[in-house]
């Protein structure tokens, strides 16, 4: 029999050390080091142990028996590929109040119109507070069952007595593991609770979204080996000033990791917006100096955005510079290139930058319509509405090419656009739209801004 030993684990970071120590080594947190008991492994005398089924040819193996099943939810099923596949474990995380329990209690009523059984357990509830909610998003089905626990033994005889396809476990760090050391919520409890509700996925088929909660600086709260026990990780994001919420895949072993699934936060719940351009335009009669239109890519989804420029008169020897959904380093460059490559004079005037609906453009190939945005108000021209432009504005005034320029011209196609404005060279372009391929700034400002009956000189 292995002789036992001690060591100590930091309850915050799962940090391990052979000797107590005052402060975790890795996180800092003081006096968060507990003794935990193992068992010294033996690196000699190991013996076979015949297998309970023997291993098989992949080729006798059937594919169909890990299928995914879709949850009603277009934009979720996106998401996790081509929806949920039994005996999965899914790990949704979010920070408080942007929409996780809401988006599942319509995910587990969608489930149960298909003639399955889901159950939904919360930890941080009571049954009647989710029917409430559920009867206020229209959530409610004889065939979705709550429980109000967080005993994990509790739980895992709930899934037995229900017999659910899908489970719901809200949230992960409300549930207590009564054979396991650690407070609620900490390391080992979250550890130990994660890998029970993997061993009952796997052994028995039932698929188990797991709500977890974020940190202040928006990763997932508890170990990292929580990300690695489970099968997808899927980040729920929204801004507190914005109805917009979106569903970012961050792993998957059953599909794409970087798809985007976007919703729409209502009074009554939470909608799927399964075409998100229209949130990120404002529709006007007329062209107005200081817009531009561009397209963002989002994981693999391509989508339409507007960035508004404005400049004024200073009053002060500093002329401010705002910026609202853009990065500002990048802002601050593409200005110096304005005014140093096409003497589009800025340093002398305040300007400021932002994007519409709360739309967050930190990518490179929005670097083209902030210039065009910034010299069309400085020069008072407007650029014509049905224009797009796309492309990463170098230091040297030239336009560079970015990844997936066919797609985004097609989105801008579907759209409605029909002037596209995009790097020399770029590959793949689409048909049935007029394109204007540009090498540097002086191109690519005298096609948005000149028409044939101009002669407008930078």
């Amino acid at each position: 029999m292995a002789k036992p030993r001690s060591s100590y684990r930091c309850r915050s970071c799962g940090h391990q050390s052979a000797k107590w120590v005052g402060r975790c080594p890795e996180c800092g947190e003081w006096g968060s080091i507990d003794e935990v008991a193992t068992a010294a492994s033996a690196s000699r005398g190991s013996t076979a142990v015949a297998p309970s089924s023997p291993a098989r040819r992949i080729t006798e193996i059937d594919p169909t028996a890990a299928a995914a099943f879709p949850t009603g939810i277009g934009e979720l099923d996106r998401v996790l590929g081509a929806g949920v596949v039994p005996g999965s474990v899914v790990l949704l995380a979010g920070e408080p109040g942007v929409g996780k329990s809401t988006l599942l209690l319509e995910a587990v009523k969608r489930w149960a119109e298909q003639g399955k059984r889901s159950l939904y357990v919360t930890g941080e509830e009571s049954a009647a507070q989710v029917r409430l909610r559920a009867e206020r998003t229209g959530a409610v089905h004889p065939e979705v069952f709550l429980a109000a626990e967080s005993d994990l033994d509790t739980v895992l005889g709930h899934a037995e007595q229900v017999g659910p396809t899908l489970m719901i476990v809200d949230s992960v760090q409300t549930m207590v593991a009564s054979g396991s050391d650690g407070v609620n919520g900490g390391v080992t409890q979250i550890r130990s609770v994660t890998t029970a509700l993997t061993s009952l996925a796997k052994n028995t088929g039932i698929a188990i979204v797991l709500v977890g909660h974020v940190t202040k600086d928006g990763a997932v709260a508890g170990p990292r080996s929580l990300e690695h026990l489970v099968d997808v990780v899927l980040a729920f994001e929204g801004d507190k000033h914005s109805s917009l919420r979106m569903v970012r895949g961050i792993k998957n072993r059953f599909g794409a990791s970087d798809e985007v699934g976007c919703f729409e936060q209502r009074g009554d719940g939470i909608h799927e917006v399964p075409d998100p351009s229209g949130l990120f335009l404002h529709h006007r009669d007329s062209d107005v100096p200081g817009t531009a239109i561009t397209v963002a890519m989002d994981g693999k989804r391509p989508m339409v955005g507007e960035v508004q420029a404005l400049v004024a008169p200073t009053q002060n020897g500093s002329p401010r510079r705002a910026v609202s959904g853009l990065d500002s380093q990048r802002v601050a460059m593409i200005l110096a290139v304005l005014e140093g490559r096409i003497a589009v004079k800025v340093s002398d005037v305040e300007v400021y930058v932002a994007t519409v609906g709360g739309m967050k453009l930190t990518e490179p190939a929005a670097d083209l319509a902030v210039a065009l945005a910034v010299g069309s108000i400085v020069r008072k021209k407007a650029l014509p509405r049905s224009t797009v432009a796309i492309g990463e504005v170098g230091l040297a005034g030239e336009v560079r090419r970015v990844s997936g320029v066919g797609r985004r011209v097609a989105e801008a196609k579907r759209l409605g656009f029909r002037h596209a404005i995009v790097p020399a060279g770029s590959p793949d372009l689409p048909k049935g739209i007029k394109i204007t391929e540009v090498a540097d700034l002086h191109e690519a400002v005298r096609a948005a801004l000149v028409t044939s009956v101009d002669t407008y000189t930078f």
